[in-house]
């Protein structure tokens, strides 16, 4: 008994061949086509990134060029400590394959390590030089001080003494010698002690010599500046004026000092007080 086919639809025993059961298992047909798989698509490259060695290198130059100027070692070991760090950082991306420029990051870590070793270099060197400039303006101050120590010294003299300046003038300052004013003196007090100051200033130069203060000044035992003594009797003398070579000149001068500080005094002389130092001797009254 056949089923009838539903309105519109092909009954399938219209497509069955003949002779096969319409309601069987279907057939065996041809054997399903067979592709090929498909190729494997290659691993995605990574790029390549040279800017960590490319920087190395440059900072690395950058610091052994400051190294080798004098005055800007200083400066150099920055760019060498960048240098270092970005030539290792490059070597590290190389060894990932993230860079191929292995020669370039190597040579710009070195470049770094040289320049660090300048900056180092050039610092202890400037250390050393500042030290040894600040030693010697220091030994140069104490031998200054030690002069100056040892020329204030020579410049203080016992009566009778000479002391001889840088323009050739000897000067000597004897011992002073009692002096008793006249009645018309000017400057001595009754009751004080008149002395006598003898000067002798010789020129051992060859040209003459200007004397342009020949007074001197007298302190007495309490220092205190003695009076100077004026009197007209004519034995006071002034040395002042010019001195030929090889001649001598004697200015004799007279101070009233107090009865309780006439027992010892001192000479302040210089030939020229506007150039010279001032020499002093001292010493008891007679």
């Amino acid at each position: 008994m056949t089923i009838p086919a539903p309105p519109d639809q092909p009954n399938p025993a219209d497509h069955k061949p003949a002779g096969q059961d319409p309601w069987g298992p279907p057939p065996s047909g041809p054997a399903l086509a067979h592709f090929p798989p498909h190729p494997m698509l290659p691993a995605p490259v990574a790029p390549v990134s040279n800017g960590m060695g490319i920087t190395a290198l440059v900072l690395g130059i950058t610091g052994v060029v400051l190294g080798l100027v004098i005055f800007l070692f200083w400066m150099s070991w920055l760019p060498a400590l960048l240098a270092v760090v970005f030539g290792f950082i490059g070597l590290s991306q190389v060894r990932k394959g993230l860079a191929n420029n292995r020669a370039m990051a190597l040579t710009g870590a070195i470049l770094g390590i040289v320049g660090l070793l300048i900056a180092v270099g050039g610092g202890v060197f400037a250390v050393t030089m500042v030290k040894r400039s600040a030693d010697d303006t220091r030994a140069k101050a104490d031998e200054a001080k030690a002069s100056a120590s040892s020329a204030e010294k020579d410049r203080h003299l016992s009566f009778g003494e000479t002391y001889t300046y840088e323009n050739g003038l000897k000067v000597t300052v004897a011992a002073p010698q009692p002096f008793t004013p006249d009645e018309y003196a000017y400057g001595h007090a009754k009751g004080n002690k008149a002395v006598q100051v003898t000067v002798t200033v010789i020129n051992t130069s060859t040209s003459r010599v200007s004397v342009k203060t020949g007074l001197p000044d007298v302190n007495d035992a309490n220092g205190a500046s003695a009076e100077l003594v004026i009197d007209g009797s004519g034995r006071q003398k002034v040395i002042t004026g010019y001195l030929l070579p090889g001649k001598e000149a004697v200015g004799k001068y007279a101070f009233s000092l107090p009865p309780d500080a006439a027992g010892r005094i001192e000479v302040e002389f210089s030939p020229d007080a506007m150039r010279w130092n001032d020499a002093y001797w001292s010493g008891p009254t007679s």
